[in-house]
């Protein structure tokens, strides 16, 4: 094995904190869709008093549901220091084989952990606004920022070093692909925005809720998603045209299937009535997109390669 390679077990660790940063969003979904938002009414104590759900609590089962929740936060820091230490490991490995530790590794890991700090304070300050949508929606788009985070690590730790950086695509492609990646951001800022204008507000029909018309925001996430589609398919036709690499295709047909799929789930869940089973469905494909956006955009570049 290259000194520069990721041994077996460091590797797999990357991938669960991955892994644990998408899986915080769909159980911060559930307890959304579920209104257990409030089921803990106060941050960081559950109730008054106490840490854990109490018996005196009138919340019923959702105190429970939102007090799971906040105890996963747990597992993405055991996840996150055992990726800092996979990553000093392998930095390790490298110096002692004469190459230079890569800092970038060392600045993505342990900005997962502070990520996750963040992420609880945050988090706390959605409880206290009495999940104020605005702060929901910066609760979920920090949570895109960790996972953006996290594939970036488990990408460019697989990649032999940081430089020589070489383009795989011509640049007229790079600058769509770097449009490419915004727009899907650009999407997932905008389904936040159909949410805090919806009827799943994460506890009752109290909470606040943004002043978009629910039918009008929906329309226009619609149209941003098919402007991305678009852009998506002509992304994979210039990609064909200029002999890309099968690895930058590949990525780009993933994210338009990705894309077809969640069409197919957002209107289907509009259709419906927003069923909460769909709308967690419809996250999860959230999530999914992000990631392979991210994976497509960092696969124009390769890295250490001569």
């Amino acid at each position: 094995m290259s000194p520069s390679s990721l041994k077996t077990w460091q590797r797999r660790t990357l991938i669960a904190n991955l892994l644990v940063q998408t899986g915080i969003v769909l159980t911060g979904a559930v307890v959304r869709l579920t209104s257990s938002g409030l089921g803990c009414p106060t941050w960081p104590e559950c109730v008054d008093g106490s840490i854990a759900p109490t018996s005196a609590q009138t919340q019923s089962w959702h105190k429970y549901v939102e007090f799971g929740n906040r105890l996963l936060t747990f597992v993405l820091v055991i996840v996150a220091v055992a990726t800092i230490a996979a990553v000093r490991s392998h930095n390790r490995q490298r110096f002692a084989s004469g190459l230079a530790k890569r800092r970038s590794l060392t600045i993505l890991a342990v900005g997962t952990l502070a990520g996750i700090f963040a992420q609880a304070i945050l988090g706390g300050i959605t409880v206290l606004t009495g999940l104020h949508p605005l702060t929901v929606a910066a609760h979920f788009m920090l949570s895109i920022g960790l996972i953006t985070v996290a594939q970036n690590l488990l990408t460019r730790a697989q990649e032999p070093d940081d430089a020589p950086v070489n383009l795989q695509v011509v640049q007229p492609i790079d600058f769509a692909m770097k449009m490419h990646v915004w727009l899907a951001l650009l999407v997932i800022f905008m389904g936040t925005l159909v949410t805090g204008s919806g009827p799943h507000a994460g506890d009752s029909s109290d909470v606040v809720r943004l002043g978009f018309d629910p039918r009008t925001i929906s329309w226009l996430h619609a149209d941003i998603v098919l402007l991305f589609v678009g852009l998506t398919i002509g992304l994979l036709i210039a990609l064909r045209a200029t002999n890309a690499p099968k690895l930058v295709v590949r990525q780009a047909w993933i994210v338009l299937a990705i894309c077809v799929a969640q069409g197919f789930v957002g209107y289907t869940q509009y259709f419906t009535g927003l069923p909460w089973a769909l709308v967690t469905v419809h996250v999860l494909g959230a999530c999914l997109l992000w990631i392979y956006s991210v994976r497509l955009y960092l696969a124009r570049n390769t890295r250490g390669l001569n």
